[in-house]
């Protein structure tokens, strides 16, 4: 599954801009994605991201900006056979069985995956011979999944993957997704699972409103304000824990710089007030998201 080597980025955005009906849904938007590394890009419903990666796949054509896919247009037919695109509406033919499925786009392909092994690897030799109408929604999706990295692609677009899917298979999603990564596979991954994000990214891109406002590694991103969080009796008196607040009833964060003395601070403050520190945490990726884009819920 191995990709050649990539001169320069796998994928570059600079300055796009879409606009339906005059309002911007994309808003000189940038964005780079390093050879062989997933990106992860998040924002809430109506951030752009579908909009964003339509254009990069060539299905969309941008109002302003630039975007160039291992360095070509994202138009230029030459780029079909080396990148693969999972949409989130699956992309098969309702009437055709899995496996029949799978085949006819490996067909495509100069040295395709071994299909029969992909299916095994996803869990879908027992439903191969069942239509894509008929399989579940999670086996849908792994078949989606499927059909996007059965040809070798030196990239790969992955519109929520795990969607839908129970646990087993999101862990064997995770899994193949860090294969390709190790193979030199370039993955653009979008996703509202923060955990997910949090596990598989080299970089993340947080949009909102169609700008970028935050990006950069994982660690980047939840170092930039350390934070410590734990959870314990509710109404505490903080006195002599510098830097504490309860956010809400029985849910603790201290400020400062996230190492062992101020674990060891935490807990032996816990231990004078006679209270356990449960769940004790430092800032994850969902508190800088929630912290970005706001708590409230989008449509």
């Amino acid at each position: 599954m191995a990709a050649p080597a990539l001169q320069g980025p796998a994928l570059e955005v600079a300055g796009l801009v879409k606009r339906y009906a005059g309002r911007p849904v994309v808003d000189g938007l940038s964005l780079t994605l390093r050879p062989g590394t997933v990106l992860a890009l998040l924002g809430p419903n109506g951030a752009g991201k579908t909009t964003t990666v339509e254009i990069c796949e060539g299905f969309r054509r941008p109002d302003a900006g630039t975007v160039r896919v291992l360095g070509l247009a994202p138009t230029d037919r030459t780029l079909r056979p080396r990148v693969g695109v999972m949409p989130q509406a699956g992309g098969a033919y309702p009437g055709l069985r899995a496996e029949e499925m799978l085949r006819l786009v490996a067909s495509y392909a100069a040295a395709p995956l071994d299909v029969a092994a992909l299916l095994d690897r996803l869990a879908l030799t027992d439903v191969r011979r069942t239509s894509y109408r008929r399989l579940s929604g999670g086996q849908q999706q792994r078949l989606s999944l499927a059909m996007a990295i059965v040809g070798r692609p030196e990239l790969v677009f992955l519109d929520e993957p795990t969607a839908g899917l129970d646990p087993q298979a999101r862990h064997a999603t995770w899994e193949l997704v860090e294969a390709l990564r190790s193979d030199g596979v370039s993955v653009v991954l979008t996703t509202h699972l923060l955990d997910e994000a949090e596990r598989l990214a080299d970089d993340v891109v947080v949009i909102d409103h169609g700008r970028v406002v935050a990006a950069g590694s994982v660690a980047e991103l939840t170092r930039s304000q350390g934070e410590l969080r734990f959870r314990a009796t509710p109404g505490l008196d903080l006195t002599g824990l510098d830097g504490s607040r309860e956010e809400k009833p029985g849910h603790y964060v201290v400020a400062g710089r996230v190492d062992p003395q101020l674990l060891a601070d935490v807990t032996a403050w816990c231990a004078r007030q006679g209270v356990m520190a449960e769940g004790l945490r430092s800032r994850s990726l969902e508190d800088v998201f929630l912290e970005l884009t706001g708590r409230e819920a989008r449509t």
